[in-house]
């Protein structure tokens, strides 16, 4: 088992700049990959930007690339999501997911991700 717990989550302007944080307990060391993913107000959850944690690879979004900046640290068994140049858009419950057997470089689709976390609040003004 893997419990996820993100934080980190607030209101800010357009423009503005948040860091959202995943602390993951458990299983860790099984973990292969490791996620953000949104979901807005009456859209369906799409996934942000992924690592491959023995490899460090990561993965956008289009719709965020050059803007968020995945990254872990295996030492605290956390991943960090930094969000620079907000939207409205960006507005969104913003979940952490972990995935355990799987290979190969990290993948933005749900069913790959068996363990989430409860979810954190961002919400940009414009």
């Amino acid at each position: 088992q893997v419990q996820l717990v993100e934080s980190g989550g607030a209101s800010v302007q357009a423009g503005g700049s948040l860091t959202l944080s995943c602390s993951a307990s458990g299983y860790y060391y099984n973990i292969r990959w490791l996620a953000w993913f949104r979901q807005a107000p009456g859209k369906a959850r799409e996934g942000v930007a992924c690592v491959t944690v023995a490899s460090g690879s990561t993965v956008y979004a289009d719709s965020v690339r050059g803007r968020f900046t995945i990254s872990q640290d295996a030492a605290k068994n956390a991943l960090h999501l930094q969000m620079n140049s907000l939207k409205p858009e960006d507005t969104a419950i913003y979940y952490c997911a972990a995935a355990l057997a799987t290979l190969g470089r990290c993948d933005l689709r749900e069913p790959f991700y068996p363990y989430w976390g409860q979810g954190t609040q961002v919400t940009v003004s414009s």
